[in-house]
């Protein structure tokens, strides 16, 4: 089972690492090592602990004397005519199948156990405790694989229902104004500007927020609301809200996506210091996060988050004072470290058992 033991280690030694990425203040110096390092970690950890739970279910697989596959039994089934369909006659040719392919990985040998253990095919020919336990363990990866994918298929679905309540209020409340070129406008009093990702994307600005900035901050402003468009933020926090609906009660899930939050306002702010002074969008985040307007509508991204929070008062301090550059070496580590997270438990479940 050296499999599966690596993919026990690879499962267990996220958690920490991701304790320890959430504190990690080079993650400021280079925002985009630290959203792939942060990707890589939860890919690996979901990928690993699925693939534990299948290779507990599947071990022992060699000690039962069936090296066939159910599959390649059912193909045998299939060419003698059908004169075996019923769940014994499958059985029977598992059974006498000594020849067939070696199963390569956790994953193949995941499938013919749970069908081994669903026909009764087992050596022992019964059920017993450590049939029922195997069946429950892969169970378990199944269920934990459904989870994972539902919660993104949910998140994807509340976020497409957000932004389209968003596009219809906009229609019938937002106008254009020539003090903000491409955005649009909302009568609202309190300071606000966020944007609406996706093929109608959209930026917009309240009167309060037109009232309350002077037109270099709007214009900072709306480099960064552009930045986040162009480089299709939302769809990286994506996987990190679908992983927080699943494990509400998960600090270290709370924190990553808090963390990514942060990480991708940072890089938003990097993109608009290119085009425009740091303190003018410094000057304008403060502005807009005092007002207590930095909240944004769900399925948006917002400029600014409101003074009370941490974030907003870390992200004008690194735009007064920019910290330096990560080094090459530094982030090519990084690299190869996210590469090995992910591609470790990958490779586990193509290994022999």
């Amino acid at each position: 089972m050296p499999a599966t033991f690596m993919l026990g280690a690879l499962a267990f030694a996220c958690v920490p690492a991701a304790y320890l990425l959430a504190g990690a203040q080079w993650a400021r110096r280079c925002p985009v090592a630290a959203i792939v390092l942060w990707q890589a970690l939860g890919l690996g950890w979901g990928l690993a602990t699925i693939g534990v739970l299948a290779g507990f279910g599947s071990a022992g697989l060699a000690s039962d004397g069936l090296p066939g596959t159910a599959l390649h039994a059912a193909s045998l089934v299939r060419s003698a005519g059908g004169r075996r369909s019923d769940a014994a006659g499958l059985g029977g040719s598992l059974l006498g199948t000594h020849s067939s392919a070696h199963i390569s990985g956790v994953a193949a040998t995941a499938v013919d156990r749970a069908l081994r253990l669903l026909l009764g095919t087992t050596a022992t020919g019964r059920w017993g405790l450590v049939g029922a336990l195997r069946l429950v363990s892969l169970a378990a990866s199944a269920a934990l694989l459904a989870l994972l994918v539902w919660v993104l298929a949910a998140a994807v679905a509340a976020v497409l229902r957000a932004r389209h309540r968003q596009r219809t209020l906009l229609g019938l409340l937002a106008h254009n104004d020539p003090k903000v070129p491409g955005a649009l406008v909302v009568d609202h009093p309190a300071a606000a500007a966020y944007c609406v990702p996706g093929l109608r994307s959209a930026i917009v600005i309240s009167a309060g927020a037109l009232d309350l900035l002077d037109q270099a901050e709007l214009a900072a402003v709306l480099a960064h609301e552009r930045a986040h468009l162009r480089a299709r933020h939302d769809l990286v926090l994506l996987p990190f809200t679908a992983l927080l609906r699943a494990f509400r009660w998960s600090a270290i899930a709370r924190a990553a996506n808090s963390e990514v939050a942060l990480l991708v306002e940072m890089l938003a702010d990097d993109r608009a210091r290119k085009f425009r002074p740091a303190r003018e969008l410094a000057t304008a985040l403060l502005r807009v996060g005092v007002s207590g307007g930095g909240q944004a509508p769900a399925g948006t991204l917002a400029a600014a988050g409101t003074a009370a929070d941490g974030q907003l008062a870390a992200r004008v301090t690194r735009l007064l004072r920019p910290p330096p550059v990560l080094p090459l070496p530094a982030i090519v580590a990084v690299g190869v470290l996210a590469a090995i997270v992910v591609l470790g438990p990958a490779t586990a479940l193509l290994l022999p058992l």
